[in-house]
């Protein structure tokens, strides 16, 4: 009965040992929450500067790839830059015009280096002459244009512009037509390129290069 007062008694606004463990452990997971979500808010707040992604990338022309090469990897704007003309005989193997494109394909183009399919970084193979993912096999074309799915469209693409050696001075920029970066013909004159990581514009959904071609899995 002694006991039984006790007990009573505590519960009349006295905190036991084991109550103020749970408050501290709670107050704890609390605070680890808080400070968590904090820095995940710091790390999705675009914080770019010039020069970082997000930014604006300046590179001399002589950075460019030749003709139809393999493409130019810049990692710190996480982008592809390339260089393309289908009525160039040189790197048909890498990029040719389809059957469904009217228009030869010439020009710069800089293509963002996450897959449209789930996000994840593909990469370059030399062997196969194209564009890999290696999470679910999407590939993709010298341009970005997707060859087999699962990806659902091309690569998306950056704003170009083409300046004279001031680096100021913009003799041409990256056209838009429906509503996609074209690849950009640089005209006489051109020192330097600016790729504006801020300005993506997303790839559009033609059909599968590899059905023209009867080999789709």
């Amino acid at each position: 009965m002694a006991n039984a007062a006790v007990s009573a008694g505590n519960t009349n606004g006295e905190v036991s040992r084991r109550e103020f463990l749970f408050y501290i452990w709670g107050a704890s997971i609390a605070l680890f929450a808080a400070e968590s979500a904090g820095l995940l808010i710091w790390f999705l707040i675009p914080k770019f500067r010039e020069g970082e992604f997000g930014g604006a990338f300046t590179f001399p022309i002589d950075i460019l790839p030749d003709i139809n090469a393999e493409p130019a990897n810049f990692a710190e704007g996480r982008f592809w830059l390339v260089n393309l003309d289908t009525t160039n005989a040189d790197g048909q193997e890498r990029m040719f015009q389809a059957q469904d494109e009217n228009d030869p394909i010439k020009g710069v183009a800089a293509i963002y280096k996450v897959c449209t399919h789930l996000g994840c970084i593909y990469s370059w193979i030399p062997v196969n002459n194209r564009f890999e993912c290696p999470c679910h096999g999407s590939k993709y074309r010298l341009d970005g244009r997707r060859i087999e799915s699962p990806a659902p469209r091309t690569l998306d693409r950056f704003k170009i512009e083409a300046l004279t050696d001031d680096k100021t001075t913009v003799l041409a920029e990256s056209e838009l037509v429906d509503d996609f970066y074209q690849p950009l013909p640089l005209p006489d004159g051109t020192a330097f390129l600016r790729i504006d990581t801020g300005a993506k514009k997303t790839g559009p959904s033609p059909e599968l290069l590899c059905s023209f071609t009867g080999n789709c899995p």
